[in-house]
């Protein structure tokens, strides 16, 4: 039985990533966007230069953009009966440096125990779980860096494992040409404690990123490079690309495509393959006074299309 539901309970939580490689790995919930931004802009981005603390999830160092006391809310409908949700908050310290703490959740909901005859003998949940913490600093006027340290935790029915894990980035951005430049390495660590004896690998990632602003222009536009640490990937299954319109200061839309993860989800008949829009974004954001919020629609399981929703609000 236990077996059975480690099995069941890993399945599940390796669907969330929906990835050939990532099948190998652990806690793939931290692969999901946090950000309705960078959701919008094809799920991975790490160059949005925003006051928008939801970004220090995709790269710490853009803490350094984040307003003093901001407290911000996130939410995801990843699929039906799978919810997730986080929340964040920062100081700035004196000129230069910034720190931050984040909580975040996803539940899986409840699944059916069957027994060797499939008959079912009760119910249990899994749900995956991080605590993190966050430093950043202006290493010069133009270049930050960041930190940031997480704490995981994920349970299956009476099953748990525990890992730490790390993710070390920098930015480089241009205020004059508007361009923003960045380089990511996602979740080093391991586990502490396995489900059983079998340990696993954390979701590792390598990331570069470029945006840029076209002055007198509301059109910006992003190129990310993920997954770099798999040379075996075809090329183009390492690019997102996105593009947002400012409008004005306080409010942006736009839009994005996640090659990847297109191709991962293409489902296949005897006549046709498609990938059912999945890979392609859409979001919008809006700043009133002290509040900020944001919306993003896109597909992460080929089951089901996501909603996530930002909420923020400065002290």
């Amino acid at each position: 039985m236990k077996k059975a539901l480690i099995v069941i309970g890993m399945t599940l939580a390796c669907g969330v990533a929906s990835a050939q490689n990532d099948s190998q790995t652990e806690y793939n919930f931290l692969r999901l966007p946090v950000s309705a931004h960078a959701a919008a802009l094809g799920g991975d981005n790490t160059t949005i230069i925003d006051d928008d603390e939801s970004l220090i999830f995709s790269n710490p160092a853009l803490l350094s953009s984040v307003s003093d006391k901001t407290i911000n809310f996130n939410y995801m409908n990843y699929m039906s009966g799978v919810n997730a949700a986080s929340a964040s908050f920062n100081r700035v310290v004196k000129e230069r440096a910034s720190w931050a703490v984040s909580g975040q959740f996803l539940d899986y909901g409840s699944m059916k125990e069957v027994d060797e005859n499939n008959v079912q003998t009760g119910e249990f949940s899994a749900k995956d779980i991080s605590m993190a913490g966050y430093f950043s600093y202006l290493l010069t006027d133009n270049l930050s860096g960041g930190i940031a340290a997480k704490f995981l935790l994920s349970y299956i029915g009476d099953y748990n494992s525990v890992a730490c894990g790390i993710d070390l980035g920098i930015n480089y951005f241009d205020p004059k040409h508007e361009w923003s430049l960045s380089f990511v390495m996602k979740n080093l660590g391991g586990q502490l404690k396995a489900y059983d004896e079998d340990y696993g690998s954390m979701p590792f990632d390598i990331q570069m990123g470029v945006s840029k602003h076209f002055v007198g222009s509301p059109l910006r536009l992003h190129l990310t490079m993920v997954d770099l640490n798999h040379l075996d990937y075809k090329f183009i299954n390492h690019l997102v690309i996105g593009a947002d319109i400012l409008l004005t200061d306080n409010f942006w839309f736009g839009g994005g495509y996640n090659f990847r993860r297109a191709n991962e989800m293409k489902i296949s008949t005897d006549d046709s393959e498609s990938s059912h829009s999945a890979g392609l974004s859409l979001g919008a954001g809006l700043s009133l006074n002290r509040i900020k919020v944001g919306v993003a629609y896109g597909k992460y399981h080929v089951s089901s299309s996501s909603l996530v929703l930002n909420l923020a609000y400065s002290l």
